[in-house]
């Protein structure tokens, strides 16, 4: 009799717990798929935070939004190199990434690569915590997140990992060459030395497309910078473009125009 009621004992509790348990089987999962063709698993309890926290691809072409911009769009187009000088908030990075990402897309080129000098208001990579790669993703995340924009998230995921989207701090350019199947971006060079410069520009390969951005007034060194002496160097030669940005060129936002006015009131003028 014992053993009878010990083991009914055990039916009961298993009977219980199956009733109460409310994980569903792996097969019975809801999948789903974002416009950037990455498939996913979806736990139906966090669906709501997968979704806020997933990065959608525009499905929108490139649209510039003043005529700066639209001559600038142009301009890198035609050139092997564009200079975009001029304030912050005119869409100089933003264009520049998102031509990149079109050019990748097309098959136009193989690889993206971006770069900047790896100092930022006086700091330096050293003081960050993590590998240079992770101390580095500090910097070019504002890039990630265009291109994310435009191919999708799954998709820069894949072309970073198989190094056909490749960041990276200025200094690694030594002994580089940048082909034809290649767009390069530099962004901050007004925070890049002349020697900086000088040894960027003469990694540039035939038929590249390369595009260097920066705002000459916003320099984070002491002494003369890179980007300066780079227009002053690079006038006239063909296949160069120099383009440049004013405050009325402003996108961002009319609040930004506002405190760039406050801080900087005689460093814009109309052209």
């Amino acid at each position: 009799m014992p053993r009878r009621t010990n083991a009914k004992r055990k039916q009961k509790r298993k009977a219980h717990n199956h009733e109460n348990n409310y994980s569903e089987p792996t097969s019975s999962r809801k999948r789903g798929k974002h416009s950037d063709d990455t498939v996913v698993e979806i736990n139906p309890q966090n669906q709501r935070l997968h979704q806020s926290c997933t990065t959608l691809r525009t499905q929108q072409s490139l649209q510039a939004k003043t005529l700066a911009q639209k001559n600038y769009i142009n301009a890198i187009r035609q050139h092997c190199l564009t200079l975009g000088l001029g304030p912050a908030g005119t869409g100089k990075s933003y264009c520049a990434a998102a031509l990149a990402a079109e050019a990748l897309e097309s098959g136009k080129i193989e690889r993206i690569i971006l770069t900047r000098p790896a100092v930022e208001a006086g700091e330096q990579l050293g003081f960050l915590p993590g590998s240079v790669d992770e101390k580095f993703a500090v910097y070019i995340d504002a890039f990630r997140d265009i291109l994310n924009e435009r191919l999708g998230a799954g998709t820069v995921s894949y072309c970073i990992r198989h190094g056909r989207i490749v960041a990276a701090p200025l200094a690694f350019m030594r002994g580089k060459t940048f082909n034809e199947s290649t767009f390069v971006i530099l962004d901050e060079a007004q925070n890049t030395t002349p020697a900086q410069m000088k040894m960027f520009l003469t990694r540039i390969g035939e038929d590249c497309k390369v595009v260097i951005n920066g705002d000459i007034r916003q320099s984070d060194i002491r002494g003369a910078n890179g980007l300066s002496d780079a227009v002053d160097k690079l006038k006239g030669l063909p296949s160069v473009h120099i383009h440049h940005f004013d405050y009325d060129d402003i996108v961002r936002s009319g609040l930004v125009k506002s405190i760039l006015d406050r801080y900087e009131p005689r460093a814009f003028g109309t052209n």
